[in-house]
């Protein structure tokens, strides 16, 4: 007998594959595929693998340590890492083929001071072009881009990008920070600053704003099926939701009308129901926030948490169905298939889908799986 995981979330990697490939056809351009954050919590091995299966040539990630995670496991395409901390010591970085995001004149010296004889470091400069976050200022952006020409002339760095990000505030904002990034690069050539790769877009604008794609655009959460644009959902778009968050009821039991659920007594049934139990609680990334309005489904019905998340379990009303022990609960996965959204639980929990599936917690098994397996949930 098999025994599944008490808590798993199922990562259908040919999903990912699919949504670049399909990306790909849309944005007609070079994809780097942002797989930090573990993936997003799908996994940054799985993620990555896939999303170069599907047509990605590059990939994203916040930090360096992600990167070299990715190197040690066998990925050799090109990788970008764009936040380092204060002081931070780019060796590593530089003996792992890592290309650097670049914010600062500091940060340039110290990616020329990792170069060796015969191997450059490769650094894409960012410019700040209003987010208020990391990037070169714009009064430091002609010395930055002037000393990246020389260190570049001399064989110690290799300007492969200029980027930025954008707010994804309104059309208007983004065309502003898309005109200043063209001033930008502008300063950039008359510098002697020739990058190869020009990316501002991420998910949101290099769907919507055809004009931020330019020769490259930075895919995250679009890559993983879910939707960056407010009101269209994945099917919209053509995407697949790449993980199913599941487990299997508990405990079952009978209660009278009045019995209080969950801590706090924030839930009293109406009248006699039945009461499930869900081993998945805030521990694993489920928000506390939701309580009382997560949605999940159980024996294809779809019902509502009942009372307070726990840290390891949450509890659901569902009246006279029946539910036994071992049924599988399902919290998000594909809406075609039936199953919640994790921007249904983002609403549930005043959030964005993107910090549902980031969060879930190292307790949560992943399993890869087919597209194939996930459809048979249904």
């Amino acid at each position: 007998m098999t025994v599944r995981p008490l808590r798993e979330a199922l990562v259908d990697v040919e999903a990912i594959e699919h949504n670049v490939r399909h990306l790909r056809r849309v944005v007609q351009t070079e994809i780097i595929a942002v797989v930090k954050a573990d993936g997003y919590g799908h996994g940054a091995v799985r993620a990555a693998t896939a999303a170069l299966s599907g047509g990605a040539t590059r990939l994203g990630v916040a930090d360096i340590a992600e990167a070299v995670a990715l190197r040690r496991a066998g990925i050799t395409a090109p990788i970008v890492a764009w936040l380092h901390a204060p002081g931070a010591d780019f060796r590593e970085a530089a003996e792992h083929g890592v290309e650097l995001g670049i914010s600062s004149f500091a940060q340039l010296q110290a990616a020329a001071a990792a170069a060796s004889v015969g191997r450059s470091v490769g650094v894409h400069l960012k410019v700040e072009t209003g987010l208020g976050r990391n990037g070169v200022e714009p009064r430091e952006w002609q010395r930055v881009c002037a000393e990246a020409a020389r260190l570049e002339r001399i064989g110690q760095v290799r300007v492969i990008g200029v980027f930025s990000h954008l707010s994804n505030t309104s059309i208007e904002d983004d065309r502003a920070a898309l005109a200043r990034f063209h001033d930008a690069l502008a300063e950039a050539s008359a510098a002697g600053v020739h990058p190869p790769l020009r990316h501002i877009a991420a998910s949101n604008a290099a769907i919507a704003l055809p004009e931020t794609r330019l020769n490259c655009v930075r895919l995250g959460l679009a890559i993983y099926g879910l939707s960056p644009l407010p009101g269209r959902s994945s099917a919209d778009l053509g995407l697949r939701p790449a993980m199913t968050l599941r487990t299997s009821v508990a405990a079952v039991r009978r209660v009278p009308a009045g019995q209080g659920v969950s801590y706090g007594y924030t839930h009293r049934t109406a009248s006699e129901t039945t009461l499930a139990l869900v081993p998945l609680g805030y521990a694993d990334g489920v928000p506390r926030q939701a309580s009382g309005r997560g949605p999940v489904v159980i024996g294809g019905r779809r019902f509502t948490v009942s009372g307070r998340i726990a840290m390891d379990q949450f509890v659901v009303d569902v009246g006279d169905a029946d539910v036994s022990i071992g049924d599988e609960v399902v919290l998000f996965g594909d809406p075609t298939l039936g199953f919640p959204a994790a921007a249904d639980w983002g609403d549930a929990a005043d959030t964005i889908d993107y910090e549902i599936v980031t969060r879930i917690g190292p307790r949560v098994h992943r399993t890869a799986v087919s597209s194939e397996m996930t459809g048979g949930l249904r």
